[in-house]
């Protein structure tokens, strides 16, 4: 079958490694479901693994991809939940020690097909097409725990979002829109920060600017180039969420006498559960809110995909078609 994978990696030039080509078509164990891919997007997890980040040279050739979009065997179309966890595991899937992403341990959805675990198929509504859908079991879902799981945010709070631009910044954008919250965001490029503005962020500023008011909740997804600011930009008593560090891990300056004087608390937010991509689902339905596509372009031109992403010229998400 057609299938994008990782052959090498590279941790200068992660390119070198895609391969877009044929793979064998795959098997469905028991209580799995072989899933017909329509769409699946693309995110910074798949240029992670071609630099061989969470992704074992043993496990090679490996297909890429975490996200899609397609038709079950019965002609259900469905959206697949990303998170592979240990089956005898009952509590919250992102707290499981053996959970992994598809295309770490089990071959992704770059492809003709991908097979799952059937628990992990959700339902997916005619109001969302099979290219909204695909964006969603990470950056969207991501999002969703960031705000409303992790976070805790409600209607009437100010959230800031910082970096706005990538999938999960775009979608939490969104989200805080629809469900109430005031929504300041942060970029250091003029155009991302007009196109956040007509997203739906009330407010708009460079990154690092000094804000008007202090925020209940920042979403962090930056790391080391936006932390200070995140820290400084808090009410006493208000929260950062992390759920990544595209800026490196590394802070020289982590505000720990803001953190304890200002009562802060940080909390760390990892993917989501099947359960809350279902609520994800049916909060799109019912809100009209809806992913924003970069744009879609066939599974074949793959590459320009990869490239676009790896040079940062991205606004939403980036989906493959089938």
């Amino acid at each position: 079958m057609f299938a994008v994978y990782a052959e090498s990696f590279s941790s200068d030039d992660p390119l070198n490694g895609l391969v877009v080509g044929e793979r064998p078509a795959p098997e469905a164990p028991d209580g799995w479901a072989t899933v017909t891919v329509k769409a699946a997007s693309l995110n910074h997890h798949d240029l992670w693994s071609l630099r061989g980040v969470g992704l074992r040279e043993e496990s090679l050739p490996m297909i890429l991809g975490c996200d899609a979009a397609g038709v079950d065997e019965d002609g259900n179309e469905v959206v697949v939940h990303g998170v592979i966890g240990d089956p005898r595991w009952t509590g919250d899937e992102a707290d499981d020690p053996g959970r992994s992403l598809l295309s770490e341990r089990h071959q992704g959805t770059f492809a003709d097909q991908v097979v799952v675990p059937r628990r992990n198929l959700v339902p997916k509504p005619d109001s969302l097409s099979f290219e909204e859908a695909a964006c969603l079991p990470t950056a969207w879902l991501t999002a969703y725990r960031m705000l409303f799981v992790q976070g805790g945010c409600k209607p009437g709070e100010t959230v800031l979002v910082q970096g706005a631009g990538g999938g999960v910044a775009t979608a939490l954008i969104t989200l805080g829109r629809a469900a109430g919250l005031t929504v300041l965001a942060t970029s250091r490029d003029e155009a991302k920060r007009a196109r956040a503005r007509e997203l739906g962020a009330h407010e708009v500023f460079e990154s690092g600017a000094r804000l008007p008011v202090r925020v209940d909740a920042v979403m962090e997804t930056v790391g080391k180039a936006t932390w200070t600011h995140s820290i400084r930009s808090l009410r006493p008593g208000g929260r950062i969420v992390i759920s990544g560090t595209t800026s490196g891990p590394d802070v020289g300056d982590a505000g720990l006498t803001h953190v304890f004087f200002k009562q802060l608390s940080i909390i760390g937010s990892t993917m989501g559960t099947r359960g809350e991509l279902d609520l994800l689902v049916k909060f799109l339905h019912a809100t009209g809110a809806r992913p924003l596509v970069d744009r879609a372009i066939p599974m074949e031109e793959a590459r320009d995909g990869f490239a676009a992403m790896a040079e940062g010229d991205v606004f939403g998400k980036i989906v493959f078609t089938r």
